[in-house]
């Protein structure tokens, strides 16, 4: 292998650094795939964990599809997860037309399919939380693969009262 440049050494010492706390972060631009999903499915089965909790049903909503999809693909896009990558919460929401009062989001990356993720999400107490809020009532979930990234799947559900 060629010795690097110094400004070849430069980038790779910038991205080595990137993930360590107070770090700049390099925004990457990696190739991504949108996967379609059973949004219907995927709103049933957080339903019917939110029933066994004595909570009411979510429904699909095509805002917070767009929303989701939005998120889960600048995520994927970086290679990383963050909620402010796409911007902030509150101003996501704003887009989408929701306020931000009963308004959630879940991220998760490196699931295969969304009964993984579901049980990811279940078992951390933050998330748990979001999917058990007792104002939900409609949810957008979307995937978005990066062959390219460590984690390789990334996913978003949003979710928000009426």
């Amino acid at each position: 292998m060629p010795p690097l440049r110094p400004a070849s050494a430069v980038l790779l010492l910038a991205l080595t650094l990137a993930g360590c706390g107070g770090s700049p972060v390099l925004e990457a631009n990696l190739p991504t795939v949108p996967v379609i999903l059973d949004e219907g499915a995927a709103a049933e089965a957080i339903s019917r964990y939110r029933a066994q909790h004595g909570l009411s049903p979510v429904t699909i909503d095509s805002r917070l599809i767009r929303a989701a999809s939005f998120q889960a693909g600048a995520n994927a896009r970086a290679g990383r997860l963050s909620h402010e990558i796409a911007g902030s919460f509150d101003s996501r929401m704003a887009s989408a037309g929701f306020g931000r009062r009963y308004a959630s989001e879940n991220l998760s990356a490196g699931s295969e399919t969304f009964d993984q993720v579901l049980a990811r999400w279940k078992a951390s107490p933050e998330h748990n939380r979001n999917m058990l809020m007792p104002q939900l009532r409609r949810v957008g979930i979307a995937r978005v693969d990066a062959p390219g990234t460590r984690y390789k799947r990334f996913w978003a559900l949003v979710m928000a009262a009426d």
